[in-house]
């Protein structure tokens, strides 16, 4: 009995060591922290001086608007992942996504009351890659797409998705706006797709041959303006019978 007591004590102990020495490691790794209301490790910076973990920003009132909190995940000191925004009487005021430090997916806006203000859609740029390919459709056919072209994305992040805004008192939406690559797309931009004729013009240039191969003789011309306004009399073609 005794000596089942001892070997339930020193396993205890063991287990407590083993807690602190990971704990100890774990704030190791951390150049300056802060521990939550719940025992976690908060507001870490490493040796390098970067933000890592999770974190908890008090942003003090400015210039007429109200302070707020902000909480969510540091990764090499930039914002990754779901971020949220409170009151400082902790009411939800937005809750947004980030991605290499910038905006990236649906972003949701409230009011104190919990409605929806408004809700944004963004494309975060990859700075080592910043490229993306886009669907080319058939002039024709604009549901058929032919081809995929890459382009260069300007900028850190960009419109891209729907926008919807929200009436404060109602909930009800007001607006919906549709961005592509930080463009704003209207509905004439889905009945005209992408030209992809060479020079976007092959069918002016086609009409215009047309017209010049079927241009008349200038012995015609000068004599259709010479008996111009005559009556016109019946001339032989060769053709006989009637």
């Amino acid at each position: 009995m005794a000596y089942s007591y001892v070997s339930n004590l020193l396993t205890m102990r063991y287990i407590l060591f083993l807690f602190l020495l990971i704990s100890i490691n774990g704030y190791g790794q951390c150049q300056t922290f802060i521990i939550g209301a719940k025992g976690d490790t908060l507001n870490c910076t490493d040796m390098k001086g970067k933000k890592q973990g999770r974190w908890v920003n008090e942003m003090p009132a400015l210039r007429g608007e109200p302070g707020y909190e902000e909480q969510g995940i540091y990764l090499n000191d930039k914002k990754e992942g779901q971020w949220q925004q409170f009151t400082l009487d902790g009411d939800l005021l937005a809750i947004e996504n980030y991605r290499w430090g910038n905006k990236n997916g649906r972003c949701q806006y409230f009011t104190k009351v919990g409605q929806p203000l408004r809700e944004e859609s963004w494309k975060a740029v990859n700075p080592e890659n910043p490229y993306d390919t886009v669907d080319v459709y058939d002039l024709h056919d604009p549901t058929k797409v032919t081809n995929r072209v890459v382009v260069k994305l300007d900028g850190f992040t960009l419109r891209h998705g729907t926008w919807k805004y929200y009436d404060p008192d109602y909930g009800t939406i007001t607006k919906t706006e549709q961005y592509h690559l930080d463009k704003l797309r209207t509905e004439t931009d889905d009945l005209a797709p992408i030209d992809i004729s060479i020079g976007g013009n092959n069918k002016a240039a086609s009409d215009t041959s047309s017209k010049k191969s079927s241009a008349k003789p200038k012995a015609v011309l000068e004599y259709e303006k010479k008996n111009a306004g005559k009556k016109k009399v019946k001339t032989r073609d060769g053709q006989t019978g009637y």
